[in-house]
């Protein structure tokens, strides 16, 4: 029951959150990376660009963002169990490193960039997605947590 009252909507929504913030990130960078080459990019283009990066990036990227979290959640819940202090710190840097991972994994092994946005200051923007989704899962898991305590004590 744990599973489907606090850790799966905790994890949907960090990574849901996680994702779509990536996903602006990317084409954020993307965007400025055409308007420093003196590309003229219009207010229309560029939500177009998002909206289209954001679909275009789900299967994939969001696909490959929620097996890095759900391998980094859980090895911070197995740390969470020995430290039992500073939660949010631990699923934070879980967010955090799983992006990293991914990132240098991705660089290091096929020695390209899994998405254009991740160079440059859209690294460091890729790994405050992974951080936001972490702090995130651990602020609504722990909501949830004393809501369905409340709810089993009553």
């Amino acid at each position: 029951m744990l599973l489907l009252t606090r850790l799966l909507p905790s994890f949907f929504v960090a990574w849901l959150l996680s994702f779509s913030l990536a996903s602006l990130f990317h084409s954020l960078y993307v965007v400025n990376q055409l308007v420093n080459v003196g590309i003229l990019v219009t207010f229309n283009d560029r939500v177009h660009l998002i909206i289209a990066d954001w679909q275009g990036l789900l299967l994939t990227y969001g696909a490959i963002i929620a097996v890095a979290y759900a391998l980094a959640f859980w090895l911070a819940n197995r740390i969470n169990h020995n430290v039992n202090q500073q939660k949010e710190l631990i699923y934070l840097l879980a967010g955090l490193g799983a992006i990293a991972i991914v990132l240098i994994a991705s660089e290091s092994i096929m020695h390209v960039h899994i998405i254009a946005g991740a160079r440059g200051w859209g690294f460091y923007a890729q790994l405050l997605s992974g951080a936001v989704g972490g702090l995130l899962f651990a602020r609504i898991s722990a909501v949830l947590a004393v809501k369905n305590n409340h709810e089993i004590n009553c």
